[in-house]
């Protein structure tokens, strides 16, 4: 039987072990089942770039001297080998890995020593086997196989017929559309009689790739195999017939000039194969257009842009800008919206689980359900979220989504300095693209998600424009029906959109952008709400993400209240995550090593995991000295203490020295402070002539950390008193507010995180402004729970209240 391979591929790959162009008659057998083929120490035969089938006999030329080794030394002991293709060609010395798992045992029918002292051996495959293992690489490659059965079908099986016929007509076929194909190979597939030969010696013959080939051979259903066989003809049928058409379209003589007109001709016959791009775009445009439920003057628009992508040439820059244009276009939802859920008292539990405390957004949140169950529709307001880090701002986004079954979408505006970037760019722009918020709408698929504007108070500006003032349209519930986007140039309806903007300052937020916004204050949590959230949210979570079971840590409560205290200085519970977090990779190393069975963390054990302690907090200090009074300071990351401390010292001319890192705020309270207890020396028993004969020192410790504001205007004071008069300052007492030339206390900020403050350092009373006393009253009383508030109105009560007739050991002479 002649080989025709080289008919069917002549442009083969030149290697090692390769097909050859031979025409010499050799028998083909069937499998003779009755042969005993071992499995054990098989010499394997590795080929580079060619598949070997049951029942086909192939010539391949010997180059490696390990392949020479083992065709001789199999010839000689008339054993039979394995056969198998590698992975990579350019393998010299293929492990296992680099082997295909199938290959076929063959038998070695002749070795031919060619002309050109090239060695040539003819085999012929047997039997399909599985490679389990190399077990010898010297002098040759050996190894332990498994044999592979093949589902062969019935002899009177009317559907193989059918499909050995079809194999053999779609091959002769493809043989035709072939020109380089001579007339024998044709005549040799149309008289091959055995069905299992015909089908094996197509898959061998046929020029596709080694992956393909491989992937027939690895069928063990011959029916199965003549099925995917037939698939990948019809593939390389079409494909020649393709190229000849486009040959035979294209074919001329052609110059220089008309090459360039052979190429377009080339493209334009792939895409009338294919069928016309552009047509079937504006096809496509027109059917998802009458799907969509927008209004005529969007429709009017949207036809006016498709008529205008039909009139650009298709190799014109214009026309994926253009194409680009619609597809943004098309793809919004106009007018879809997604149905809101109206049962309250399960988006109250939704809000819960993920949750803790946070009541007035909850109860915001409920409002603005309850009132769309009522009215059916209304324009979504703009909340803005506004607290320290860490307090759970831009996820309560996700769970109001989740609380209205509506989608969910977040964009950071950290950083965000270019006002193109929320408006878009015009579509004359290189690159241009719509802004994140209609990006935003387009990836929720959605006109009314919950919109997550994170870090608004963070937004940057330059000489690309001011974002916050882009976002004016935005935020405005009056304004944002009819928002305009520059690269989408039609107007947008917003006002179903719930907004949700997170900030940590609000001060940082321009005034006409927090104008449009809803405020409401995330504040700080206490010692119980931290160990209540580690134990219901953080400690499972974290367990969950790091591979462990509930059973193999528990940490228990006062371990936690040990992480709050001596590990993470915050308002929010950030920090504390990332704590756990380390506990549990700990945890997790302890295990895989067997120190221990399960971690039990305890207070007594907790350094083992986290190191020593890394916070130790402002206790409050005694009152033996004068001139120390405690103050309260809001914080990025919560409320603290702060000391005040004011000494004096003998001097002429009444200098007054501040040191401690103090903003200009806070300097000018101090002098303030001085000047008004030089006007009323008198009224807390101060000599005048003190001023004159005694320098003034104010120090606020942590000289490394800035300070800043007016609230610790009342605390100066009160300090600058206890040192002129020597007076001792009432214990566990600790006082905020600001002071006037006139003696007024004012009222200031973060009251909640100063009064957490307070607690955490064992404080006991505080005095504040009397205007504050709203603010204490807003509190939940678990934060006031140990505490007793003055409030006073003149600087003279809270002298009055904070110092002690008392006075220190060794009264200073103040002459």
């Amino acid at each position: 039987m002649e080989n025709y391979r080289n008919f069917f591929s002549p442009d083969s790959d030149e290697s090692d072990e390769q097909m050859v162009p031979i025409f010499t008659e050799i028998e083909i057998n069937n499998d003779d089942e009755s042969i005993k083929i071992p499995t054990d120490n098989v010499p394997i035969l590795t080929l580079r770039n060619m598949i070997m089938f049951p029942t086909i006999a192939l010539p391949v030329t010997v180059g490696r001297s390990k392949s020479l080794k083992l065709i001789k030394e199999a010839k000689n002991k008339k054993k039979l080998i394995g056969v198998i293709c590698q992975i990579d060609e350019s393998v010299e010395d293929p492990e296992q890995k680099d082997l295909f798992p199938i290959g076929v045992i063959a038998e070695i029918l002749r070795i031919i020593e060619m002309p050109d002292k090239t060695t040539t051996v003819i085999l012929q495959g047997k039997r399909r086997f599985e490679l389990e293992s190399i077990t010898q690489t010297e002098p040759f490659h050996k190894g332990t196989i498994k044999l592979l059965d093949e589902i062969a079908p019935l002899d009177d099986d009317r559907e193989f017929e059918a499909l050995t016929s079809t194999v053999r007509e779609m091959t002769l076929k493809y043989m035709r559309v072939q020109t380089d194909i001579p007339r024998e190979a044709m005549m040799l597939v149309k008289n091959m009689v055995h069905p299992r030969f015909l089908i094996h010696f197509i898959c061998s013959n046929l020029p596709i790739s080694l992956i393909e080939k491989q992937s027939l051979l690895e069928i063990n259903d011959l029916k199965e195999r003549a099925y995917h066989l037939i698939r990948i003809i019809s593939r390389e049928t079409q494909l020649e017939e393709i190229k000849s058409n486009i040959q035979t379209k294209a074919r001329e003589d052609l110059s220089q000039q008309q090459k360039e007109y052979f190429l377009q001709q080339q493209i334009k016959t792939i895409q009338e194969e294919l069928g016309s791009s552009s047509e079937n775009e504006i096809r496509e445009f027109r059917l998802k257009a009458s799907k969509k439920k927008w209004s005529s003057q969007v429709a009017e628009v949207f036809e006016k842009e498709v008529k205008k992508l039909e009139r650009i040439h298709p190799q014109s820059p214009d026309f994926s800008m253009q194409l680009n244009y619609l597809q943004t276009f098309i793809g919004l939802p106009w007018g879809e919206y997604t149905t809101d859920h109206f049962n309250l008292k399960k988006a109250q539990k939704v809000l819960d689980k993920d949750h803790f405390g946070m009541e007035k957004v909850k109860e915001r949140i409920l409002e603005h359900l309850a009132v769309l169950q009522l009215k059916g529709d209304m324009k979504s307001p703009i909340v803005c979220l506004y607290g320290p880090p860490g307090v759970g701002k831009t996820s309560l986004g996700k769970s109001i989504a989740e609380a209205l079954k509506r989608k969910y979408i977040r964009v950071s505006l950290g950083g965000l300095h270019d006002e193109a970037e929320i408006r878009g760019h015009r579509r004359t722009y290189i690159g241009a693209m719509p802004g994140r918020i209609i990006q935003g709408i387009q990836k929720a698929a959605s006109s009314n998600p919950v919109f997550v504007l994170d870090e608004i108070d963070k937004l940057g500006r330059d000489f690309k424009g001011d974002p916050s003032a882009a976002l004016l349209e935005v935020l405005d519930p009056e304004q944002n029906n009819a928002f305009h986007d520059n690269f989408l140039d039609v107007d947008y309806d917003l006002s179903k959109v719930l907004f949700i903007a997170t900030a940590n300052n609000v001060n940082d937020i321009p005034r006409p952008l927090l104008d449009r916004m809803e405020l409401i204050e995330i504040s700080g949590y206490i010692m119980e709400e931290k160990v209540e959230i580690a134990r219901k949210h953080l400690v499972p979570k974290e367990i969950a993400n790091h591979g462990l079971k509930k059973e193999q840590i528990k940490i228990s409560k006062p371990a936690i209240e040990a992480i709050v205290e001596g590990y993470s200085r915050e308002s929010g519970v950030r920090e504390l995550d990332k704590k756990i977090a380390k506990i549990m990779r700990k945890t997790a190393c302890k295990l895989l090593n067997e120190e221990i069975k399960e971690a039990n963390i305890t207070p007594e054990n907790l350094s083992d995991y986290l190191g020593m302690v890394e916070y130790t907090r402002e206790k409050y200090q005694t009152n033996d000295y004068a001139g120390v009074v405690t103050g309260l300071a809001w914080t990025a990351v919560g409320g603290e203490i702060l000391f005040v401390e004011s000494s004096l010292s003998k001097g002429k001319g009444s200098k007054l020295t501040l040191t401690g890192n103090l903003g200009e705020v806070m300097k000018e309270s101090a002098i303030l402070a001085l000047e008004y207890i030089r006007a009323h020396a008198s009224l807390f028993g101060i000599q005048e002539s003190a001023f004159e004969n005694w320098n003034v020192h104010v120090h606020v410790p942590e000289g490394a950390i800035p300070k800043d504001g007016p609230s610790a205007g009342i605390t100066m004071t009160t300090s600058l008193v206890s040192s002129f008069t020597q007076r001792k300052v009432k214990k566990n007492l600790a006082m905020t507010g600001e002071i006037t030339l006139r003696g007024r206390v004012l009222p200031v900020g973060g009251i909640k995180e100063k009064i957490l403050a307070a607690k955490r350092a064992g404080i006991k009373e505080i005095i504040l402004s009397k205007d504050n006393e709203k603010d204490i009253k807003e509190i939940n009383q678990i934060y006031l729970e140990g505490l007793q508030f003055y409030f006073v109105r003149d600087i003279s009560e809270v002298i009055q209240l904070a110092l002690l007739d008392e006075k220190v050991g060794n009264p200073l002479e103040i002459v």
